[in-house]
């Protein structure tokens, strides 16, 4: 297999099982607190990272820098799925999934501040245009309802964003993606352990299919996709050969939402969905100098 059907197929997988954490997220809250699914996920997730770790012979992070994957794993973890978690119990998988594909755009604002990367006016205008989007999403069923588990999503697509530069940080630091990945989410299921109690708790009273779920998302979205994303990026020539794969999360994500809830988004999901895609795919494409 060629390195650009690696990069495709990797970058489809990937995508594939994040776009199947939201219908099973939302299967595990049946039962499961956002904080509990969170600590179980994460754990799950640290230990089946750490596995593949051992197999690939990756180092110990330096003392130094605990305290940098401790905010790692606070950001991209612990307040990420608190906040996501949270939010998609009053929220379809699609306007989940489409909230969240807004990241990259939130990211690349924050970089324009901090690491004075430009963005052009095409940039700007797909950036307003994204978030118009999201205003037809926030005030669809009336100008004075605000659905709740959007601002929730948002706060997971900024905190998300945070992460995303201390993941900077640490590759520029000399670790890889493997090792950012699996030490941060351990610091992120260390950091979740206020939940334990009531996790056990939880466990001892669960369905085999609320574990079945919770399982599967702590090995398959977390684990398993950030691996595979991770090789995809040292396959890729240019990083939008894979970061463009996320476009396809929200359609993904809504024909799962479909096949596996039965849900079917509204009229305001569509529009305000179709609003912040377009704009997303125009900023990634001329948005940036």
């Amino acid at each position: 297999m060629n390195q650009k059907k690696k990069v495709f197929l990797y970058s489809f997988i990937t995508v594939f099982l994040w776009a199947s954490a939201f219908p099973l997220t939302k299967i595990a809250q049946q039962h499961f607190t956002a904080n509990a699914l969170g600590l179980v996920r994460c754990s799950v997730a640290a230990c089946f990272l750490l596995l593949i770790g051992k197999m690939n012979h990756i180092k110990r992070p330096r003392l130094k820098d605990i305290p940098v994957f401790f905010l790692a794993g606070l950001c991209g973890f612990t307040l990420y799925l608190i906040c996501f978690n949270t939010g998609i119990q009053t929220l379809t998988s699609a306007t989940s999934s489409i909230v969240i594909a807004i990241t990259p755009i939130l990211t690349a604002v924050l970089a324009s501040a901090f690491y004075k990367e430009k963005i052009n006016w095409i940039g700007w205008i797909s950036i307003l245009g994204a978030f118009a989007g999201v205003l037809v999403l926030l005030l669809w069923e009336g100008i004075f309802s605000v659905n709740i588990g959007i601002v929730w999503t948002l706060g997971a697509a900024c905190v998300f964003c945070a992460y995303n530069f201390i993941n900077k940080n640490l590759a520029k630091k000399g670790y890889n993606a493997l090792e950012i990945v699996t030490y941060s989410m351990l610091c992120g299921a260390i950091l979740f352990l206020f939940s334990l109690l009531p996790a056990v708790e939880l466990l001892k009273t669960s369905a085999p299919a609320e574990i079945a779920s919770l399982i599967y998302l702590g090995i398959f979205p977390s684990a398993i996709a950030y691996f595979l994303w991770g090789k995809a990026m040292s396959y890729a020539e240019k990083t939008s050969e894979v970061t463009n794969f996320m476009f396809v999360t929200p359609l993904l994500s809504t024909v799962l939402g479909f096949i596996i809830l039965k849900e079917m988004p509204n009229m305001g999901t569509f529009l305000g969905g179709a609003i912040i895609i377009c704009c997303i795919v125009v900023f990634n494409l001329k948005g940036k100098q």
